[in-house]
């Protein structure tokens, strides 16, 4: 539970402060500014960087970040994704703080500990992948969603890519990027019909780019973390 911020690296530093200022400018263009919307993804921007490092600290923001962002999609009637993430990716990332508080880093006890995925996970987030898409699905018809398909894509994509973060695996990231092409869709569609949500469109494709850089930075850990692992032998 260290500070977060002294452990960035330059190049770190420069995509937090480059993806904040791209994420401030997109949205004071507009005469009337959506603060909840600003606030919201500042907060996710630096939950991604955090995330990138692998600090709990990522987790905390995102318990907040689910809570504004379950607030601004309820104003616009996407019911799926204020449940998922008010009902799913809230409390998944109360769940991973706890997770990743208790698995720090061997070599880093500021950075969690990579878990590499088995037979048994794999079968139970294909399982509950299915089970969660067609249950919320049917919740969505019946709510009448805008885009019922990309809020039902959203909702799918947004479960593993929770479930992966809670299991500590790489591939987490890559469950993000893909949530945040879905969310960039259904957001296209939002701002067709009220241009104030444009800049929730630039928010999720700054998202996109730092989920990738997320990804790839986990992959170098795990690689050097196996690495240690052999060199033990």
């Amino acid at each position: 539970m260290n500070n977060p911020i002294k452990n960035l690296s330059k190049k770190e530093w420069l995509i937090w402060i480059g993806s904040l200022s791209i994420v401030f400018i997109s949205n004071i263009l507009f005469s009337d500014v959506d603060w909840l919307t600003l606030a919201a993804a500042m907060i996710g921007v630096t939950s991604l960087i955090f995330a990138a490092k692998g600090n709990v600290w990522a987790q905390i923001l995102m318990i907040v970040f689910s809570i504004l962002y379950g607030v601004i999609s309820f104003r616009f009637r996407y019911w799926g994704e204020m449940i998922t993430y008010l009902g799913m990716t809230f409390p998944m990332a109360v769940w991973s703080t706890i997770t990743w508080l208790k698995n720090p880093s061997k070599e880093n006890g500021n950075e969690v500990a990579i878990q590499k995925l088995n037979r048994k996970h794999l079968i139970l987030l294909v399982f509950f992948g299915i089970v969660v898409t067609i249950g919320f699905y049917f919740i969505l018809q019946v709510l009448n969603t805008p885009n019922i398909l990309f809020s039902t894509i959203s909702i799918t994509t947004s479960f593993f890519a929770a479930s992966l973060t809670m299991l500590r695996s790489s591939y987490y990231a890559l469950g993000y990027a893909l949530n945040d092409l879905v969310l960039i869709v259904l957001w296209i569609s939002a701002s067709i019909e009220n241009p104030v949500y444009i800049p929730v469109v630039v928010n999720f494709m700054i998202f996109f780019f730092n989920d990738l850089y997320g990804f790839v930075s986990w992959r170098k850990r795990e690689l050097k973390q196996s690495q240690q692992i052999i060199n033990k032998f």
